[in-house]
């Protein structure tokens, strides 16, 4: 189901994503087994200040990591989007890092190699853009799905 919040899209996930999916591979990754490299996205709320997790699927590309949003403008991007960074986390490892958010135009090619390599679990959410768009159709498509580039901070 796609949605507007603030003007911004955003897709929400199903019954099934919400209480079987998500808790799965949450658990796998506590577990310290991350499913195709998914780890745990652990940002501070912007109102609360607590702790929110969320399953995410890191990208390496050109040396350097991404989040990638397929479902939009998610409340885990609001959430990064303030505290400027987060922790990735799998088993008893943390990852600490800080996160700056792509302009549309640096779009394409992340989310062409994130397609790449995640289709096959959030291609839905791509509205038929997939690895051999064109870099105008990525484009078209790109302030659906904010980006973020990730740096370690230690």
């Amino acid at each position: 189901m796609a949605a507007q919040h603030d003007g911004q899209h955003y897709r929400k996930t199903g019954a099934l994503t919400d209480s079987v999916l998500n808790r799965a591979v949450g658990r796998l990754i506590r577990w310290g087994i991350g499913p195709a490299g998914a780890r745990t996205l652990a940002v501070r709320g912007r109102t609360s200040g607590e702790w929110r997790t969320t399953p995410v699927n890191p990208l390496e590309f050109r040396g350097e990591r991404y989040l990638v949003a397929p479902r939009g403008h998610t409340q885990w991007v609001r959430n990064l989007r303030a505290a400027g960074g987060g922790e990735l986390r799998i088993g008893g490892r943390v990852d600490r890092f800080t996160a700056v958010e792509l302009p549309d135009a640096e779009k394409p090619a992340v989310l062409r190699a994130y397609l790449k390599k995640w289709r096959w679990e959030v291609g839905a959410f791509f509205d038929g853009v997939g690895p051999s768009s064109t870099d105008g159709e990525l484009l078209a498509t790109a302030d659906r799905h904010p980006v973020f580039r990730i740096t370690s901070e230690g």
